[in-house]
């Protein structure tokens, strides 16, 4: 599952947990957000890391 897709989920299921006061499914919900805030981190920094060495590579040519 996507980071984007993870917080969408766990924004809805906190959404829904509130409506119906199931205090599980807002703790799920908070989680699932989370997780795809991590991802997305990770992601960034996966990326910086790539542009760089690309940059590296470029400044030694």
């Amino acid at each position: 599952m996507g980071e984007l897709s993870k917080k969408a989920k766990g924004r809805i299921e906190q959404a829904v947990g509130g409506l119906t006061g199931n205090k599980k499914l807002q703790k799920e919900g908070q989680d699932d957000e989370r997780a795809g805030q991590v991802a997305g981190a990770v992601a960034d920094v996966q990326h910086a890391a790539k542009d760089a060495k690309h940059a590296l590579q470029e400044v030694s040519k």
